[in-house]
């Protein structure tokens, strides 16, 4: 695949991931009663920061400085966010919110870096990165307990996304339907994981 020659399936995870992680950090703003300024800067921290990690690393243009539309998406989700009543936002749908671009922006973030030539174990933690790096930036800037000192399922159902990418294709899986099928599956057991309280073991020697 040439770099940035996606197809329709993949674009769209990469603006469902940028949406969504850029609403979800909205959220987080109107749950500490912030301004307005500051709604767009967490929308626009969580829905960039973990791509201009991945493209910092893996040597690509990093993608919202080059277009108007990721910032564009970003502020819009702020300004939605801002504008709908609290009382019509679920109480957890920041978690939600999460699930669905956790899924999307793994398996774009894995399916960028092999674009650009990554070989596919470091694709794999690309993915991962992509997915992860923007809420953990936004909650250490909102002062919340990072999500990576929680025990919730949260890396793994992006790993899950990253792997499912990497690794479908050489079972014969095309990739339109490895990406969807990706995505699907890192949404579906992060939201398990928020429906029915699932987490991994702790540490407890």
């Amino acid at each position: 695949m040439h770099p940035e020659a996606f197809s329709l399936a993949l674009s769209f995870l990469d603006y469902l991931g940028i949406g969504v992680f850029a609403i979800s950090g909205a959220l987080l703003a109107a749950e500490k009663r912030q301004t307005l300024v500051t709604f767009i800067f967490f929308a626009v921290v969580t829905g960039v920061g973990g791509g201009t990690l991945r493209d910092l690393l893996i040597g690509a243009p990093v993608f919202w400085v080059y277009r108007n539309a990721t910032l564009m998406i970003c502020i819009g989700a702020a300004l939605i966010t801002w504008v709908v009543s609290r009382r019509m936002i679920a109480e957890r749908a920041l978690l939600w919110f999460d699930a669905v671009g956790l899924g999307a922006y793994a398996t774009y973030g894995a399916a960028k870096a092999l674009s650009f030539g990554v070989a596919p174990v470091p694709a794999f933690v690309m993915g991962v990165l992509t997915a992860c790096a923007g809420g953990i930036i936004r909650d250490v800037l909102a002062g919340e307990p990072s999500i990576l000192m929680r025990p919730e399922l949260y890396v793994t159902a992006a790993a899950l996304s990253s792997g499912l990418l990497v690794g479908l294709p050489y079972l014969g899986v095309p990739p339109d339907p490895a990406a969807l099928i990706a995505a699907a599956a890192g949404f579906a057991l992060r939201g398990l994981a928020v429906a029915r309280g699932w987490a991994l073991p702790t540490y407890s020697n």
